[in-house]
């Protein structure tokens, strides 16, 4: 057994050097974390989530701690597709790590247009994109909680782009399964789950929200064992890569999602706790593969036994 296992995995027509990414939101454009973790060490990096024009968000405050947790209402505040193509592409498309936008609309056509607008854009490696926005023409309903609305907007950004298609499923759900088998009939090339679980905090003392939003996006540990869950029933459930996020803040609470079907994982809210969090858990899952004598992460993925 050599010292170095296999992690190289595959995601549609991406090819990773190994299975760990940054989640959107987490990780800003990239370079804000480049004196604080090697970026070329990682396998993927998706930026915040963009939308055509500049959004300045939600209102403050945003986000409030929970136990084992944060909620947040960013409100997806961002530069725009423009400015990231003019100022944060060029510093991006020098690292090694695919580089993946993540792209959000209020309805189907600007999803539509952000996707034809990255499409021939060299140094994007591909796309994910967040359908648990409020669709406005459908009187505010998510598109990610619906199956029909899910394989329409899906459908029409693959008609866009020829680029890796990764479509993020919200757990905000009775069934996420066929909202996953609505994605990948609309030519989903992979899907990555959970976003946030809608949550809630109160100040008791002034008996406010403690976020100006009201209710936000639950993520971190807490939510773990929900995302480990619903990873399992979509990975047995559709025939493309799955790649679990939910909490993720050590190599064994990855090896969980990889166990259960994830063929790759995204590092979130630990980015917050710990800036290396990235590296420290591509290190844990290669020391765990050496230990157990694991030529190549595949042998793991989907390995559960019940």
């Amino acid at each position: 057994m050599g010292m170095h296992p296999k992690l190289s995995v595959t995601i549609g027509d991406l090819k990773l050097k190994n299975p760990v990414m940054t989640a959107s939101g987490t990780f800003g454009y990239g370079r804000e974390f480049e004196s604080l973790v090697d970026l070329n060490r990682l396998g993927a990096i998706i930026v915040k989530g963009l939308s055509l024009k500049p959004s300045k968000g939600n209102p403050p405050p945003r986000i409030a701690e929970t136990p084992c947790g944060m909620l947040n209402a960013i409100g997806l505040e961002n530069i725009g597709i423009e400015a990231f193509i003019a100022d944060k592409l060029p510093y991006l498309k020098r690292l090694s790590p695919a580089i993946l936008i993540n792209i959000y609309g209020t309805t189907i056509e600007e999803y539509a247009a952000l996707a034809a607008r990255a499409d021939n854009i060299p140094g994007i490696d591909g796309m994910e994109v967040n359908i648990s926005c409020p669709n406005v023409k459908a009187g505010g309903v998510a598109f990610g909680v619906d199956p029909t609305a899910a394989e329409e907007v899906v459908g029409k950004i693959r008609r866009r782009t020829a680029k890796p298609l990764i479509v993020k499923l919200s757990p905000n759900v009775t069934d996420i399964v066929p909202i996953a088998r609505a994605a990948v009939s609309a030519g989903a090339d992979a899907l990555s789950l959970i976003n946030t679980i809608t949550g809630m905090a109160i100040d008791i003392h002034t008996r406010r929200p403690k976020i100006a939003n009201v209710t936000g996006g639950l993520s971190g540990p807490a939510i773990r064992p929900v995302a480990v869950r619903m990873v399992w029933q979509v990975a047995q459930a559709v025939d493309v890569p799955v790649i679990g996020i939910g909490g993720i803040t050590s190599a064994e609470d990855a090896l969980e999602f990889f166990i259960a079907g994830a063929t790759a994982v995204q590092v979130g809210t630990a980015n917050f706790v710990n800036p290396r969090a990235t590296v420290d858990i591509l290190d844990g899952i290669e020391a765990f593969m050496v230990r157990q004598g694991i030529e190549d992460i595949d042998e793991i993925v989907g390995s559960l036994s019940t």
